[in-house]
């Protein structure tokens, strides 16, 4: 094993350290202001997937049943009974306002699972990768603090936007999912992503004719998770 190994390791171990320690303080903070949960209702009682993303989960331009959370929720209550789906999605979200309500989101649904589709709306404004790595980064940790299992749902953008930044973009995704080791779909878009009629008339909001196909893309990665 080579020192140049021990050292990026030891150098891992302690950012990971120094993460969960702000999300303790964070989370404390946040617990002594808002009062505590309910006690599940026994040992069969709901466990939860919260939903953290913006447009794209939030049904833009839809029916709230017509979207894929909706859609994925009715799939779980068939197959995972025993779920329920917590939808806080928010139109025209950031990584920053994600990673602004995670603390309180994750304190009042105590999730066993949060599903992250954040970053988009950073790209379309040519926010800062480091702001938004920092961002999910943060989401990812007061997720993992409460005991959830994180899936985060990448992105992919148009190349306008520059090589250097379209990849760094989409690489921000793999380097986080690897250094939390959380589950990632790489591109949540990709069965719809070349077919333009799936597509609204801003060709940025699927249809809703388009919604089950992103359920069924995202079911492979999150069944896992709900154990």
């Amino acid at each position: 094993m080579t020192r140049a190994y021990v050292d990026a390791r030891r150098a891992r171990q302690w950012a990971r350290s120094f993460l969960a320690g702000a999300c303790l303080m964070l989370l404390s903070t946040m617990a002594v202001a808002q009062p505590a949960p309910a006690a599940a209702a026994g040992p069969n009682a709901a466990r939860t997937v919260l939903v953290m993303g913006d447009s794209l989960s939030a049904a833009y331009g839809l029916r709230t049943d017509e979207g894929w959370v909706a859609l994925m929720a009715a799939r779980g209550a068939r197959e995972r009974p025993g779920w329920r789906f917590v939808n806080a999605s928010i139109s025209g979200e950031t990584t920053a306002g994600g990673s602004a309500r995670i603390v309180s989101e994750v304190l009042r649904h105590r999730p066993t699972v949060v599903v992250i589709e954040l970053g988009a709306n950073d790209a379309l404004r040519g926010l800062p990768l480091r702001e938004m790595k920092r961002n999910l980064a943060r989401m990812i940790g007061a997720s993992q603090h409460v005991g959830a299992e994180v899936l985060l749902l990448g992105m992919r953008m148009p190349p306008n936007l520059g090589a250097e930044y379209t990849q760094g973009f989409e690489r921000t995704y793999r380097e986080l999912a690897d250094f939390f080791d959380v589950a990632l779909l790489p591109f949540f878009l990709e069965p719809i992503a070349t077919d333009r009629s799936a597509f609204q008339d801003d060709n940025l909001h699927p249809v809703a004719g388009a919604q089950a196909a992103l359920r069924d893309h995202v079911w492979p990665a999150l069944s896992p998770l709900m154990r």
